[in-house]
């Protein structure tokens, strides 16, 4: 048998390996407060700058959050596929911020994800699904255009749609895109255009509802080719 040396793990890497497994086990539970930088220095044996370069890792990998202040520290997020979508959607807007992506480039991965996803809810929906649709359309049809919560009740709807496909993995990145376009971009329609989004989202969620996957998915790609003629969206610093 042969043996191959293993490389020796800087103490950086030795502190984040060790807490990464013990979030990623349990051992450490969500909402948990970690032990405080000169506590975990203690234990790790390692200098606080050490400790403070590991916890800067876990946060930027989405394992934790920092809250500075008095009552703040380190806290395990949830590892789940609700926090995967929450930490893409932080990595995606800061790529778009910095302009090293463009919107016409998540819109279309948004079409590449969205028409496939109304497709797999109308096969895989259940009932929850069905009634988590049906409540969005009715807050849907009561909003106006000037509601402060309508780019997030089409967040939500997507968002649903993409749950109800039963691919958590999907519902993450969908999620995480809409999450992007809903914080920096902004709904500009007029109300009869606005009638007409909500009349799409019907006409999507009824496919679904009826379980007809190919039904769906024109009825998707017929909303986004509806949507990418209006050009709605604006950026929210262009006023």
């Amino acid at each position: 048998m042969g043996f191959e040396p293993a490389p020796v793990r800087r103490a950086r890497e030795q502190v984040e390996l060790q807490l990464r497994e013990a979030i990623l086990s349990g051992a450490l539970r969500s909402g948990e407060r970690l032990p405080s930088e000169v506590e975990l220095a203690r234990s790790f044996g390692v200098s606080r700058a050490t400790v403070r370069e590991a916890l800067g890792r876990l946060a930027s990998a989405g394992l934790i959050s920092r809250v500075p202040g008095a009552f703040g520290g380190s806290f395990v997020r949830s590892v789940d596929h609700a926090s995967l979508g929450k930490a893409l959607g932080e990595s995606i807007d800061n790529t778009f911020r910095f302009g090293s992506i463009s919107f016409e480039e998540l819109n279309r991965v948004r079409r590449l994800l969205e028409v496939p996803a109304a497709r797999e809810a109308a096969l895989r929906r259940g009932e929850e699904d069905i009634e988590r649709l049906r409540h969005n359309i009715e807050l849907q049809k009561n909003a106006s255009v000037e509601d402060p919560r309508l780019a997030e009740l089409d967040s939500a709807f997507h968002t649903a749609i993409a749950e109800a496909s039963g691919n958590r993995v999907l519902a993450a990145f969908v999620y995480a895109l809409h999450s992007v376009i809903r914080e920096v971009l902004y709904l500009n329609i007029s109300p009869e255009e606005g009638r007409e989004v909500v009349r799409q989202h019907i006409a999507v969620a009824r496919e679904i509802i009826r379980g007809d996957p190919e039904g769906a998915a024109r009825a998707m790609e017929e909303h986004l080719d509806y949507i990418d003629r209006l050009k709605v969206w604006r950026r929210r610093d262009e006023g």
